[in-house]
């Protein structure tokens, strides 16, 4: 009964169309940005890592190297403040999580492409 109710108030605040990415993937992620009273986009790019969580709080990680330090961000899947995910590179994986990316540099972190047909 608790379940039913729990799901009837989330669902208000679950987006309509959810854009379709996996582990593995590299993404552009386009987040709405605060500054002052004028608002903007701006993209963080990166491999996604992980995903956990269900329904309103589902969350992925995307990872990136900038100046050579890596960089990871935690978003939430349904966040208003996401405006799209674009998915520029799609990667075979064979796992779940891929936080053994952290020890990795160079060439190292590249993941093999998934060729669709």
């Amino acid at each position: 009964m608790s379940q039913q109710i729990l799901q009837a108030v989330e669902s208000s605040f679950l987006k309509e169309k959810v854009d379709e990415f996996g582990i593995g993937d590299t993404v552009d992620v386009h987040t709405k940005i605060q500054e002052g009273n004028k608002e903007r986009i701006q993209i963080f790019s990166g491999t996604v890592i992980a995903r956990s969580g269900s329904g309103s709080r589902e969350m992925f990680v995307v990872r990136r190297i900038v100046a050579g330090e890596g960089v990871e961000r935690k978003f939430p899947l349904h966040s208003p403040k996401i405006e799209k995910i674009e998915v520029k590179r799609r990667s075979v994986v064979r796992r779940a999580k891929l936080y053994f990316l952290r020890e990795r540099t160079g060439k190292g972190v590249r993941l093999r492409e998934r060729r669709d047909r």
